[in-house]
């Protein structure tokens, strides 16, 4: 029985790269992107996740990503 790795990995990436302020803010608070801040508010969390879901959705279900390991 093989698992499929694929939206678990892509999930954990796209959580990694997306987090506000690690490598950009959008909305930012003094700018509309900021980049490295390592800050953070509500607004811009709300908008790094509908990004993170809209981009975990093309690609683990309109790309069809899968690692299967024995």
């Amino acid at each position: 029985m093989s698992a499929d790795w694929g939206p678990v990995i892509v999930a954990v990436g796209l959580f990694i790269l997306l987090s506000p302020g690690l490598l950009f803010q959008f909305p930012s608070r003094f700018r509309v992107v900021e980049f490295g801040n390592m800050s953070t508010s509500g607004i811009s969390i709300l908008v790094h996740a509908i990004i993170f879901f809209c981009i975990l959705t093309i690609l683990v279900i309109a790309v069809g990503v899968h690692i299967h390991i024995n």
